[in-house]
């Protein structure tokens, strides 16, 4: 059955209890969800984005939280296209790429076509999965108009077999040549184009913005690779709205054997410190010990991962998502609880909200 994002809002709004001990913690909470009210309704309904401030006593801001989290059924019956599903079919390709740009756009389509044989909503490929990831020069010798051709390539794909595909790929903007992760809509079209903030590499710039958009109405967010140890680069997007992450990254090799338990203890903190779905496409360990170390997963909102791939096998993780768990009630806390909520909420307004393809354009 599908379901609108907004009914699961009402529903996790009707958890809290108030004693009169915790009337304070309870206004807080109750602004810090209107103020994702009003998020998930423009993501997922159609509805307003996060005004500058946005406080339970403003009867605007109460008028359209109450109108969206409690009349959901008739929100969807009014944007259809909109409502969110009760679950998501993922896949995260261990993709292992080479320095043929030919060969790894063949390479991607083909899993992309795989993928969607087996039902896969969202395919998901590691960190410059289209051009391949290796040294300063070999990145930046590609140019603007190559870089463009790989995604339209891409794009097709999506459009053929009618899925979403998020691939990592340089991405020149004028001077600047940018480590991205670019979200692709079942339409061709590009709903995001996020650049790697926290750089670990000396080629990009580095990134300027976090993002929630919509993958079947679904609010999701993305990182990349190094972006993993700065928590509040998933907490704010999740704040935002985000109940499924995206992580794409090529992560050191099995040489580096003192990171590869850190990272996976780090991915998996950001799961269940902000109850959502993480899901990461890593690159495969190579032969000779180069490349990265495989372990692309799945992991639920309760820290414990539901699949992971090998070390050095190109596989393909899928999973179905059940997004019933995804709450983002651990995100919520660090606005109700402790003195940091207004500093979170002045976080959360630095969010790029994307509701269609439309304002994906314009923000490009």
């Amino acid at each position: 059955m599908r379901r609108p994002t907004m009914q699961r809002a009402a529903k996790s709004a009707s958890r809290l209890r108030v004693t009169g001990r915790a009337l304070k913690e309870e206004q807080m909470m109750q602004t810090t969800r209107i103020n994702t009210a009003w998020l998930v309704a423009a993501i997922c309904l159609g509805g307003p984005a996060l005004p500058a401030t946005c406080t339970a006593a403003e009867p605007e801001a109460r008028r359209v939280a109450e109108s969206a989290a409690g009349r959901p059924a008739e929100a969807a019956a009014n944007n259809p296209a909109k409502a969110a599903p009760a679950t998501l079919k993922v896949a995260a390709v261990q993709m292992r790429s080479t320095r043929d740009l030919d060969e790894n756009i063949r390479r991607t389509k083909r899993s992309i076509q795989q993928c969607a044989e087996r039902g896969a909503r969202v395919v998901v490929f590691p960190e410059c999965s289209v051009t391949g990831y290796f040294d300063e020069p070999f990145m930046k010798a590609f140019t603007a108009e190559q870089l463009r051709e790989a995604e339209r390539a891409v794009a097709d794909a999506c459009r053929e077999n009618d899925v979403y595909a998020i691939v990592g790929m340089p991405w020149r903007e004028g001077e600047k040549l940018y480590n991205s992760a670019v979200v692709i809509g079942p339409d061709g079209n590009v709903i995001e184009r996020y650049h790697k903030v926290q750089l670990a590499e000396p080629w990009p710039d580095g990134g300027d913005h976090l993002s929630v958009f919509p993958i079947d109405g679904v609010a999701c967010s993305i990182i990349v690779c190094h972006d993993e140890r700065y928590p509040e680069l998933v907490r704010l997007p999740v704040l935002a709205g985000a109940r499924v992450v995206f992580y794409i990254s090529h992560e050191s090799g099995i040489r580096a054997e003192h990171k590869i338990e850190p990272y996976r203890a780090q991915i998996q903190a950001r799961a269940v410190e902000n109850s959502v779905f993480v899901v990461q496409s890593n690159a495969p360990a190579n032969e000779d010990s180069s490349g990265s170390h495989g372990h692309s997963r799945i992991i639920a909102p309760d820290g414990n991962i539901v699949k992971e791939a090998s070390v050095f096998g190109e596989d393909t993780v899928i999973a179905t998502l059940n997004l019933d768990d995804a709450s983002g009630r651990m995100a919520e806390k660090s606005v109700s609880r402790g003195p940091l909520g207004d500093w979170w909420q002045a976080g959360v307004r630095r969010v790029r909200v994307i509701s269609s393809t439309g304002d994906a354009a314009k923000a490009r």
